[in-house]
């Protein structure tokens, strides 16, 4: 069995987990009360132009103003060169928007935590085999179809298919497929972008023109190839309606939807929830003995490979290359698993070696080129870290199902009951001196409160004779650590 796709439906939200010969790759979730809005195309009104940012905001109907910013108002980047890439420079915001002026705009990356939408006008309309460019003259193929005969073959079909409303990416799913099919994409495609058109000029305000498919559709376009083995469904709705889309769209795909209709729950068969548990664990262990520690922060996520208890069988160095070569392929999968984007920091164990260091930096390479999500790695710095980048379109799986911690307020960390101690006897000393009170009484939570009373109460009782005053100590049970009041009477 090599690849499974398995599809979890209830009404709060639908999970789907791609699991690889049984290992758990991905996992995407899509809640009814916050759905994704990546491929959604709006016509918004530009609310502020802020010159000194190179960027606007735009009301496309919201809570919160999405984010434009002077290199997103640059139509179809992705035909660009990487040379070209290199010496772009975009024009001035304000010399291309103005205040009040409605455009139409896709969003590329969901609000995440406190930031709003990210937004191109470059629009994109994807089906199962090509992406619609509107006002391109271009023909693309997927680099991921590495045979030249047939890149040249699917761009000679979708050529055929270009006019004035616009250009062709083919993509990596059309290897194989029959001009017809090709054309079957490329007039549907064409015929939604009148429809979009159509709805922009009818538009008086704000309006989404355009929304990406579900989650369970959206995934069945863009995620299943040859590979695919089945597709298993535990809703029987859900299962019709995914067999008639693939009956419209991907024949090829019908016969691989099962219904599951097992006793144990779906993902339990494949052990998927103890694996989303574990991508939520800041340690990952490694077979051999290694560890992965994976810290997420809001600028960057940072990977530290451990040796652990791995100790080889031959030199240091051997050990350590060992380890590192392993690490690769467990970073790559973590990346995949937890949907981790932005900057990415890399630090393996140090290696003496100049060659061990190109055959791990190789190793990634190869582990990421499975990845659907774009990745860029660059070579091993001065400091030994390795720096790379993965696109990021949407939260990452632990801040999806996670929320701040109430109780150190995302730190990680709480004060140590002797820290809240020496603080509680601070306060008294500065409540005694701002007001007049007879005695005190501390609330604190238990282990805090325990301690003031055995361990500090030396401490305690030479505050009282110091302040001429008593203080008594009441533990409260609700009391989060670091929580405590100092009341007088």
């Amino acid at each position: 069995m090599s690849a499974v796709l398995l599809v979890n439906v209830t009404q709060s939200e639908t999970r789907i987990a791609l699991v690889e010969h049984g290992m758990l790759q991905e996992v995407h979730i899509e809640r009814q009360n916050k759905l994704g809005i990546v491929g959604n195309i709006y016509k918004g009104r530009i609310s502020r132009v802020l010159p000194g940012m190179q960027a606007a905001f735009v009301d496309i109907g919201l809570d919160k103003a999405a984010f434009l910013h002077a290199s997103d108002i640059v139509p179809h980047t992705e035909c660009v060169t990487p040379q070209e890439k290199q010496h772009f420079q975009a024009a001035d915001i304000s010399s291309l928007v103005s205040q009040g002026q409605y455009i139409m705009v896709q969003i590329v990356k969901d609000p995440i935590g406190t930031k709003g939408a990210r937004l191109t006008t470059d629009i994109t309309l994807p089906s199962r085999y090509l992406v619609f460019m509107p006002g391109s003259s271009h023909v693309g193929v997927s680099q991921r179809i590495e045979s030249q005969e047939e890149r040249e073959r699917l761009k000679a079909v979708a050529e055929k298919h270009v006019d004035e409303t616009g250009g062709f990416i083919v993509r990596t799913a059309a290897e194989g497929a029959g001009e017809s099919e090709l054309g079957q994409d490329a007039r549907f495609l064409k015929y939604l972008w009148q429809k979009i058109q159509k709805k922009r000029r009818e538009a008086k305000k704000c309006v989404c023109l355009y929304e990406d498919l579900p989650l369970a559709f959206r995934v069945l376009r863009d995620f299943v190839d040859a590979s695919l083995d089945r597709i298993m469904v535990d809703q029987k709705f859900a299962y019709e309606e995914m067999k008639s889309f693939c009956h419209d769209f991907i024949p090829s795909v019908v016969d691989k939807i099962e219904l599951y209709e097992g006793d144990a729950p779906l993902f339990d068969m494949f052990d998927v929830e103890n694996e989303i548990q574990k991508a939520l664990d800041r340690k990952v262990q490694l077979k051999s003995g290694g560890t992965l520690v994976i810290d997420q922060t809001e600028a960057m996520t940072t990977i530290d490979v451990n040796t652990g208890a791995f100790v080889g069988h031959r030199s240091l160095e051997e050990t350590i290359f060992n380890t590192n070569i392993e690490a690769t392929s467990a970073i790559a999968r973590q990346l995949r698993l937890r949907n981790l984007g932005g900057i990415i920091i890399i630090d393996f164990i140090d290696m003496a070696s100049e060659e061990h260091r190109k055959r791990v930096l190789k190793s990634l390479e190869l582990s990421l080129s499975k990845d659907r999500a774009k990745t860029s790695v660059n070579p091993f710095s001065h400091l030994g870290l390795v720096e790379m980048t993965r696109k990021r379109t949407r939260e990452s799986l632990e801040h999806l199902i996670c929320s701040e911690c109430p109780t150190c307020g995302g730190r990680g960390m709480v004060k140590s009951v002797e820290s809240v101690c020496c603080e509680i006897l601070r306060e008294i000393i500065r409540v005694n001196k701002a007001y007049q009170a007879e005695k005190y009484m501390v609330y604190a939570s238990i282990p805090v409160a325990n301690v003031l009373k055995a361990d500090e109460f030396h401490n305690v009782a030479e505050l009282e004779l110091s302040l001429g005053k008593a203080v008594q100590i009441q533990a409260e049970p609700l009391y989060t650590q670091e929580q405590f009041d100092v009341v007088m009477i």
